[in-house]
Formats: structure tokens, C-alpha cells, sequence
């Protein structure tokens, strides 16, 4: 059947399962957007009020179902303002195919309008990109483009296709897409015997938890390897959710704003168990220090993360869901209780802990926890705010903590959210945000009232950018250079010209209302909440230094 290159992207999407699409449409995509028109009962199309929130919304949208997110945007800076989304998405490994549309092939190395190379800027950030410059090469290189994104360790991948690709014409046969198998033929059963007797001797070994179970959908083998060994679980922010908060084994998040339970743990265990983490330099403070005492057993799909940050003594390579089946096979029931006693003995001393005066960050995520009773999507930006949601909020299930972990990305929140919401309808999605962060991108919310999404906006305002603030107390002799955001922008004002409903909190019982009256609405709500510019993320980890030697406000008046 002869189709044009628009109706051959059209079609192919609709063969990957495609629903939903984040866009923002120009000259040189308008082929593609015209085909949409006409299939618009088949994939949904979310305008969004600049390219980079489709891009944040795609990956919300992934990480939130784990399919593939799909994002549009035309040549030029179109493109180029997906850059930042991309990035971020390749860093916590979501997969997310965005197709641009360039200027014809004639035209391209001309500096022609609205020309940029984008498959030559976004390269180092990912997985795989193209440029298609004939229409007979299009439909398997967008079918190439999804099955690189969800394969083995998942990621972004471009396709960038000249306009008159997209009007030529070529023949096109469908196909049926075939479910791609989990990656486990680097299991062998040496390293699985080798990582059985290391766990089998192990008398104080500790779980650490990342993206990868997340991803791997590995929750339930993670649960049964937990309890058939009998051992403490700490976690990433990537890895929230795969192990559940309230389990009596959870210990807290690792690394500079873990806590101290967690920290000391992991600095005492004579085996660590890294279960699809990168070992990131938040989690490891000083790398040499970094468990010290411990042999590191490593599982993670991508073999590029083995040894590359901390030194393994042993590892297994592939899907972390097959690795802890083959594992929970070989394994008897274990019992460390001695060492699980000195360790909740350590969570009891070194509970998380805030100040009952006011609202602060922390009340409202144990608030927005009460009241949603632990069955949100949290979304957040980044910063303190941030911190506070994996410190305060439990995560019962995988994909329900969506944040840049990686890249750190402000302004990130809100199109996750929107994202988030498009792919889960009938759960209830939150934005925590910094004001910093907030004005980067919240024009989305004019987006979020487009679609009448019900996702609720929550605003920690303090009038500073807090966590370079709180680097600038603690490092710099409270030098507040450029952190300072004392003006009059007003953020319920805003958020009510562009149709949400608004409320301002400065007090716990004020937020405590206005939340429980938000999760009533079926449209967009925005709480602008005050809070004092000093509040703090505690404990913390003095950059340089290692995990266990983290402090918090009573160590700093000590």
C-alpha cells in the first residue's frame, strides 16, 4: 500500500500501541500533524505551552506506565527545546522516543530557516538517534527507534525527519510487534553460585535498592529475596517504591540527605547488595569511604555500571526480575536477626524528625500522605522539596515517586505530572514544587486546564532557591548570592488567570483545608504554600565527606 512518510509515522505509532502523544507543532512538522488530525479518535495529542513541557510529559507518561513515551516537535529551536527533556530521561534510563521533523533534504548544511542538527546535539544524550533522509527507510527505523528504547536498559532515542520525507511516498506493509524478552543471557550460573555463597556467609549483609527494580517491575521477587535473607533495605530516589516504605525491613533512602540509620548501616554491613543502582555520588558521598567494611555484590542490566563508580567484588549481569527469581531458587531461609536488631535499634534512635512550629516542608508531605493515604502518584521538582517527598511520603508501590534523579532538572515537575495524569486517569497525581522551580515552567498549568486534568499543584514557597540557600548557610558564610526570591510574583493570581483553582496556606490547618479540598476537585488546583526561608533538609552529608559521617540540626547545635 502506497502512504506517504507522515501516514507511514502515524501508522507505526499506532503499531507500537501508541494512546498518547505530547507536541508542539511547526512549519516543518505540519505533514505529520495533519496525518494526526485525521487519526485523533486512535492517539490522543496533548499540546502542551513549550516543547520541553511535551518532552518532561512524555517521560511522565513513561515512567508512571513503563511503556514508551512519545513526544513531537518541529525543526529548529522546536527541537532544540526538547534538549533538556531528553537529557533528563537519559540519565534515569526512561524510555522515550521524540520525533522531529527537520528542513527537506535539499536544504539541510545550508543554515537554512529553522535548521539546527539535532541528531548531532542530542547524541551524547541518547541511546540512539537518526535522521531519515529516505521515506522507503522510515517505518523500520521508527520501529528500531521503540525497540532501542525499551531494550535491555531503557532510554531516549530521536528520529529526525526532513518535510519532504514526509510528504514522498513508498510502499508500506504493517507488522505485528512482537514483545520483547528480558535480558538474561549474561545469568550464568557460576555468578549466580558465587553471589549465593557470598550472601550464604554474609552475617551482617544490607539491601540497596535502585531504578532498576523499578524498572524491572521486580517488586515482588524483591520482596521474597527480603524475607528469604532476612536483611535491612535502603534505597535510591530512583529505587522508591520498588520496596514498600511501611515494610518493617525498610530502613530510608542512602546518601547525602539519607538517613542516619541507612548511612550507618551501609557503613557497617560486611556485604552490600546493590540491586540496579549507578552509584551516584549523592548516594556514595566520599567514594573511598563508601562502605567500607563491606564486599559490594552488584545486579544491574547495563555491564557499563559495573565497577565503574565503586569497586565491585562480585556482580551478576542482566533483568533484575529474572536475576532475584534465580536467586530466590537457589537460596534457603537465612537468619541475621542479631544483625537486623542492631539496625532497627539505629532506626528507632535516628528517626526523621522536624519542628512541630509552623508549616514547613515535611508537614505537608506527612499531610498529603495522611490524607491520601499513600496512594498518589508523587511527582516533584528539585530541591529541598524534593528531598522532603522521599523523605516523608512512604511508597507503597513502584512508579508512584516520578523525579529527575540524574540531570536534577528544575522545572521538570509539572509536565511529569501532566504526563503522569494523561497515563493514569484514575489515580490521584501531585506536583511538589519549589517556587524556584515553579516559575520555570508553569505556564503548564494552562495545559493542565486544557486537558482538565485533576493533578494538584502544591508550592513550597520560602522566597529562596532553598537548597542552594541551605549550601550557602552551612558552606559559603551565608553569602545569598542570587538565591534570594523576595518579589511580588503571586502564584494563586497566576494559576487563577490561567483557569485552576488557587489557595494560599500559611498555616498548617490552612493547607491541611485546602488540600483535603483539592482532592475533591476534578480540575486543576494550585496551593501556594508559606513556609520560613531557613527551613532545612536534615541530615546531611558535607560534600566530600562519608555517609556516616552525616549530621542534622541537633549535631549542628551541639
Amino acid at each position: 500500500m502506497q502512504m506517504t512518510g507522515a501516514q507511514i509515522v502515524i501508522e507505526c505509532l499506532k503499531e507500537q500501541g501508541v494512546d498518547t502523544v505530547f507536541g508542539y507543532p511547526g512549519g516543518a512538522i505540519l505533514n505529520v500533524y495533519d496525518e494526526l488530525y485525521k487519526h485523533s479518535h486512535e492517539i490522543k495529542h496533548v499540546l502542551t505551552s513549550h516543547e520541553q513541557g511535551a518532552s518532561h510529559a512524555a517521560d511522565g507518561y513513561a515512567r508512571a506506565t513503563g511503556k514508551v513515551g512519545v513526544c513531537f516537535a518541529t525543526s529548529g529551536p522546536g527541537a532544540t527545546n526538547l534538549v533538556t527533556g531528553i537529557a533528563t530521561a537519559y540519565m534515569d534510563s526512561v524510555p522515550m522516543v521524540a520525533l522531529t521533523c527537520n528542513v527537506g533534504v535539499s536544504l539541510l548544511g545550508k543554515d537554512s530557516f529553522q535548521e539546527i542538527d539535532i541528531a548531532g546535539i542530542t547524541t551524547p544524550i541518547t541511546k540512539h538517534n537518526f535522521i531519515v533522509k529516505d521515506v522507503t527507510k522510515l517505518a523500520e527505523t521508527i520501529r528500531r527507534a521503540f525497540r532501542i528504547a525499551r531494550k535491555g536498559r531503557p532510554g531516549p532515542v530521536l528520529v529526525d525527519i526532513p518535510k519532504d520525507v514526509t510528504s514522498n511516498k513508498t510502499e508500506f506493509a504493517p507488522v505485528q510487534i512482537e514483545e520483547q524478552e528480558r535480558y538474561a543471557k549474561d545469568i550464568t550460573d557460576e555468578a549466580v553460585a558465587r553471589a549465593v555463597k557470598m550472601i550464604r556467609k554474609s552475617k551482617k549483609p544490607y539491601l540497596f535498592v535502585g531504578g532498576g527494580a523499578v524498572i524491572s517491575g521486580a517488586s515482588r521477587e524483591l520482596l521474597e529475596f527480603v524475607e528469604k535473607v532476612q536483611l535491612p533495605v535502603t534505597d535510591s530516589l530512583m529505587g522508591k517504591g520498588a520496596f514498600d516504605g511501611n515494610h518493617r525491613l525498610y530502613t530510608g533512602m542512602l546518601g547525602m540527605h539519607g538517613t542516619k540509620t541507612s548511612n550507618y548501616g551501609v557503613s557497617e554491613c560486611d556485604l552490600l547488595i546493590a540491586v540496579g543502582v549507578r552509584f551516584s555520588d549523592r548516594v556514595t558521598g566520599n567514594a573511598r569511604k563508601f562502605a567500607k567494611n563491606a564486599k559490594i555484590l552488584q545486579f544491574d542490566i547495563d555491564p557499563a555500571e559495573i565497577n565503574k563508580n565503586i569497586i565491585t567484588d562480585a556482580h551478576i549481569i542482566g533483568d533484575i526480575k529474572e536475576i532475584l527469581a534465580r536467586l530466590n531458587q537457589e537460596l534457603e531461609q537465612l537468619d541475621h536477626q542479631e544483625w537486623i536488631d542492631k539496625i532497627m535499634e539505629y532506626k528507632e534512635k535516628y528517626p526523621l524528625k522536624y519542628s512541630d512550629d509552623g508549616l514547613s516542608g515535611p508537614y505537608i508531605i506527612e499531610e498529603i500522605y495522611k490524607q491520601t493515604k499513600g496512594d498518589a502518584i508523587m511527582v516533584t521538582e528539585v530541591g529541598q522539596h524534593q528531598m522532603w517527598a522521599a523523605q516523608f511520603y512512604k511508597y507503597k508501590q513502584p512508579r508512584t515517586l516520578i523525579s529527575s534523579g540524574g540531570l536534577g532538572t528544575m522545572g521538570y515537575g509539572l509536565g511529569a505530572a501532566i504526563g503522569a495524569q494523561m497515563a493514569k486517569p484514575d489515580k490521584q497525581v501531585i506536583n511538589i514544587a519549589g517556587d524556584g522551580c515553579f516559575r520555570m515552567n508553569m505556564n503548564e498549568i494552562a495545559t493542565a486546564v486544557r486537558q482538565k486534568l485533576p493533578l494538584i499543584q502544591v508550592v513550597v514557597n520560602n522566597h529562596v532557591l532553598g537548597m542552594v540557600r541551605q549550601w550557602q548557610t552551612l558552606f559559603y558564610e551565608q553569602h545569598y548570592s542570587a538565591t534570594v526570591l523576595n518579589d511580588s510574583v503571586d502564584f494563586v493570581k497566576l494559576a487563577e488567570a490561567m483557569g485552576a483553582t488557587a489557595y494560599r496556606a500559611k498555616t498548617r490547618e490552612e493547607f491541611a483545608k485546602a488540600f483535603a479540598e483539592a482532592l475533591g476537585s476534578d480540575m486543576p488546583v494550585l496551593i501556594d504554600c508559606i513556609i520560613d526561608s531557613d527551613d532545612k533538609v536534615w541530615p546531611m552529608v558535607a560534600p566530600g565527606n562519608a555517609i556516616d559521617e552525616a549530621f542534622d540540626e541537633g549535631d549542628m547545635k551541639k
